[in-house]
């Protein structure tokens, strides 16, 4: 068959089909309307999906978001009320359990060891803003949290060396708040000789505290704060609280630098 003819055999076919179209859907319909209708339903579904997905994703980061930036909402709501002579210190707790669940519902392992950095950290200001004694067990146990907290960010964190270093720096502020000088100096020198660490925060912050150790590390003796006569501008209850930050002391020149309620203060 000639190419001719067979372009007229197939355009010929073509206007048959066409032709007979409206036939074969009328006697189709039964099956043709429950299939399109499938297709249809199946299209809206995916559209739904996706867009649900994203539009629930965006709200977890945007609670994150928030959680996080309430520690240090909470930090300056405690110092307004230690100004008063009140003590809302326990609202760290409660940021903390909203920010563990938030770092478990986390849309991706970066964000949740953000969380987790965030949540430590909150635990332990906590311990440095409550006012009166505080028992060493409570303190142990609260720190010990506050540690696991840390290496969950660390595994979280894997191949981000700012969140891994700055989640290892927290853990060497839980030894030096437990007066473990020797195991934060270990903690700080790997921060400060790892490679992949370079040109972090973390690195630069654990510098400073290995050039500062050696100011402190000296009889520690546990004590509340003496009550001003007149009440100063509250402050936090030492460096740790800060994550690295300068803070108030208690210098007792008979035995050295201490600070209240039983948590080491590294400073001068």
């Amino acid at each position: 068959m000639r190419p001719q003819e067979r372009h007229e055999l197939k355009t010929n076919e073509l206007a048959e089909w066409l032709f007979n179209l409206p036939q074969q859907i009328k006697e189709n319909l039964r099956i043709i309307i429950p299939a399109a209708g499938g297709i249809v339903l199946i299209i809206i579904l995916a559209w739904w999906y996706w867009y649900y997905k994203g539009e629930e994703s965006a709200r977890k980061q945007i609670e994150l978001t928030n959680l996080v930036s309430q520690v240090s909402q909470d930090k300056a709501q405690i110092v307004q009320s230690q100004g008063k002579e009140a003590d809302s210190s326990y609202v760290l707790i409660t940021t903390a359990d909203n920010i563990q669940t938030a770092a478990q519902n986390a849309g991706s392992n970066q964000a949740a060891a953000l969380a987790l950095i965030k949540r430590a950290e909150a635990l332990r200001a906590e311990l440095h803003y409550r006012p009166g004694t505080i028992e060493q067990q409570e303190i142990a146990t609260q720190m010990d949290k506050a540690k696991a907290s840390y290496n969950q960010a660390i595994e979280k964190a894997a191949g981000n060396p700012s969140l891994t270093a700055a989640a290892k720096f927290g853990l060497g502020l839980c030894a030096e708040d437990l007066g473990n000088f020797e195991d934060a100096k270990k903690i700080y020198g790997e921060i400060t000789t790892e490679a992949k660490f370079g040109g972090t925060t973390a690195a630069a912050q654990a510098k400073e505290r290995l050039d500062m150790m050696g100011d402190y590390q000296q009889k520690i003796e546990f004590k509340p704060a003496p009550k001003p006569a007149a009440a100063p501008a509250p402050q936090s209850r030492g460096p740790a609280a800060d994550a690295g930050l300068a803070g108030p002391y208690i210098v007792d020149l008979n035995v050295g630098v201490s600070a209240p309620n039983g948590l080491p203060s590294p400073a001068k």
